[in-house]
């Protein structure tokens, strides 16, 4: 397994920052895995599909690209089926082999970037859905003992947009596989309203699941630029949890803030309708800015600098905080 030198990151990230590592490796298997890790003293830094990370200087270590594939059918009964994916699969391919065959439970998570890898890190979710409520295990390998371990869903610790490979586990596990429980009958979610709208307009009153991801992607197509054209690395930030208190204290300044009560009483605001209503929908600064369709999404208009872009969702943070008395958190890893 041979390890590259001074190798550019440029074409690993969808924000398009041009950085380089000092040394860089493509993993495709566990072998592999092992192979580049015994040649390694440096820091490791594990790449999937570069849709969730924002550099801001040159990396001084090893980056691993996680290219390990594979979709095996694992288990089923007469209601669903298991699916052991490889961490490398790039997840909206997942999602439409899935719809291909039937099997529901992703189509609402149609259209994310990145890799099933990181689906569990960020325990993604979108229009209703979170990974968390589908996914079984998730088999990893320790880079310290060198062993796999599968973690079930209960050990993974799953939050909003986050899980134990974001927090106590952080950089300790190599993601190499995720299974999935999936149903054999669909019972679609169409409970968003920007779902039942996109149904609407398309004149289908009972949908199937592939209705349902095509309605997903127009709706993401008209929001969100295509990285292959705008660098950006979707939501930027997360949707902040308030308490009822402060839901309430802003309401009355802002009625017609969106706003959605969660199990425990507390409540999330829309981090999307935060930063627009301060003013930043649009606003471009140099080669970077806040994208003129949705506000939650920061770009890259060419040539920006990770720090750069790294500043300008400070001074939104600081933006909204100062408005609204809510600070944002990013979404996206800095490095």
């Amino acid at each position: 397994m041979k390890i590259k030198e001074n190798i550019s990151l440029k074409p690993y990230n969808t924000f398009g920052i041009d950085i380089s590592t000092a040394q860089f490796a493509e993993v495709s298997s566990i072998t592999a895995l092992k192979e580049v890790l015994l040649l390694n003293t440096a820091p490791l830094l594990i790449l999937g599909g570069g849709s969730n990370v924002l550099f801001t200087k040159d990396y001084k270590g090893l980056a691993i690209k996680n290219n390990l594939k594979g979709i095996e059918l694992v288990q089923e009964n007469e209601e669903e089926v298991f699916l052991k994916v490889g961490a490398g699969e790039v997840w909206h391919d997942f999602v439409l082999s899935c719809i291909h065959s039937n099997y529901a439970g992703v189509e609402n998570l149609s259209l994310i970037p990145g890799n099933v890898g990181a689906s569990p890190m960020q325990n993604i979710g979108a229009y209703g859905i979170e990974v968390k409520d589908i996914i079984t295990e998730v088999e990893a390998f320790d880079l310290e003992s060198h062993r796999i371990r599968n973690f079930t869903n209960l050990e993974c610790e799953f939050e909003y947009r986050s899980s134990v490979f974001k927090t106590s586990l952080k950089g300790k596990y190599f993601i190499t596989s995720v299974t999935f429980r999936l149903k054999k009958q669909a019972n679609v979610n169409t409970s968003y309203g920007a779902i039942e709208g996109e149904l609407l307009r398309m004149n289908i009153s009972h949908p199937t699941i592939k209705n349902v991801s095509d309605a997903v992607i127009n709706i993401r197509s008209s929001k969100l630029p295509d990285p292959k054209k705008i660098g950006n690395s979707g939501s930027f930030f997360k949707n902040p949890i308030v308490s009822e208190a402060q839901q309430h204290e802003i309401l009355v300044k802002f009625p017609d803030a969106p706003n959605y009560i969660q199990p425990n009483g507390n409540f999330k605001m829309a981090a999307g309708w935060l930063i627009e209503k301060c003013g930043w929908k649009g606003k471009r600064i140099g080669d970077c800015g806040v994208h003129d369709k949705q506000a939650l999404v920061l770009v890259n208009y060419g040539g920006a600098e990770g720090k750069a872009i790294f500043d300008l969702s400070d001074q939104i943070i600081a933006s909204v905080n100062q408005t609204f008395g809510i600070v944002l958190e990013r979404e996206v890893n800095i490095i």
